[in-house]
């Protein structure tokens, strides 16, 4: 179930970068305005919004596709055959905004607009997990694979993971938003294109492009179960076996030192750079004239006089 896995967190990418997300971002934007080292806080918060609601869909789905697991092969099929359609409605930008299922997503809505701070980013989540009528087969495709899981610790993961996949690239997304310029923002924001008469957008298409790629694999392999991991057993027991090397002191000692290093070498470039813009500022005296008169140098930059000093 590791490709499950890796698909729902893709999946929750391509949710945060598709069209509708356009309505997300800004307001993330609006709930972490000028909260600088919060803004870890702030997203954390808002992944337990995704969380509260994301997750109990999730381990329902899963609790669901149980009671079929004594018609497994019937249930694969359907599963299969849903996500093909989901990914094409992808594709052709059909959707449906799964939050107007949601008994109070009204409600929360009213409230995550009017709420402030963490609140409101708790409440953002929490509505953000499940909105969205481009996102929705995107959801719609999780929650099947959830189902064909029959399991609802397993379902329960799909969605967090999902999430998580949604939270990662937003907190990225923030922190570059400016150094990314305009060029770069158009990158993530996709483009639309016509073929045939229909506009399709980049990011649509390539999501319903997975969609339909996981039902085709989810068909031939039974269900993810016959797909090999993307890490073989004899691979993960070796890394085992190799981290076990990592438990004994003498290596805690120096990770240890070696951080405190890092940190010591990035705290004298701070200080060095300081330093400099300090010498920088101060004005470079070349001596006096005949007058007496301070004579300065004409790369130090002057400062007007202010009132008190021209009286």
């Amino acid at each position: 179930m590791d490709i499950g896995f890796l698909t729902a967190f893709v999946g929750g990418i391509l949710a945060l970068l598709s069209p509708c997300a356009a309505l997300l971002l800004p307001a993330f934007f609006a709930s972490t305005v000028n909260s600088g080292p919060r803004l870890v806080l702030h997203t954390v918060v808002f992944y337990a919004g995704l969380l509260v609601v994301l997750v109990p869909l999730g381990m329902g789905a899963g609790a669901f596709g149980s009671l079929f697991v004594t018609h497994r092969d019937t249930l694969i099929t359907v599963s299969s055959i849903l996500l093909i359609v989901l990914g094409v409605a992808q594709i052709l930008g059909f959707g449906f905004d799964p939050g107007k299922l949601m008994p109070g997503q009204d409600a929360r809505q009213s409230k995550s607009k009017s709420a402030t701070g963490i609140a409101k980013t708790f409440l953002l989540g929490t509505t953000s997990g499940v909105a969205g009528f481009c996102a929705g087969p995107i959801l719609g495709a999780v929650l099947t694979m959830a189902a064909a899981s029959g399991n609802t610790v397993t379902a329960g993961l799909l969605l967090a993971t999902y999430g998580a996949g949604m939270v990662v690239p937003l907190l990225l997304i923030v922190l570059l938003w400016r150094p990314l310029g305009e060029r770069g923002r158009s990158v993530l924001r996709g483009r639309t294109f016509t073929v045939f008469g229909w506009e399709f957008h980049t990011t649509s298409v390539l999501t319903g492009a997975l969609i339909v790629a996981i039902g085709v694999l989810f068909w031939r392999t039974n269900g993810l179960v016959g797909v090999p991991e993307l890490i073989p057993l004899d691979v993960q027991a070796s890394l085992q076996n190799a981290a076990q090397v990592l438990t004994n002191p003498i290596f805690d000692i120096l990770a240890i030192l070696v951080i405190t290093a890092v940190i010591l070498a990035i705290w004298f470039r701070y200080r060095s750079r300081a330093e400099d813009s300090a010498s920088e500022d101060q004005p470079q005296f070349l001596g006096t004239d005949t007058s007496g008169a301070n004579l300065i140098s004409p790369d130090t930059p002057h400062r007007k006089p202010d009132r008190q000093e021209s009286l």
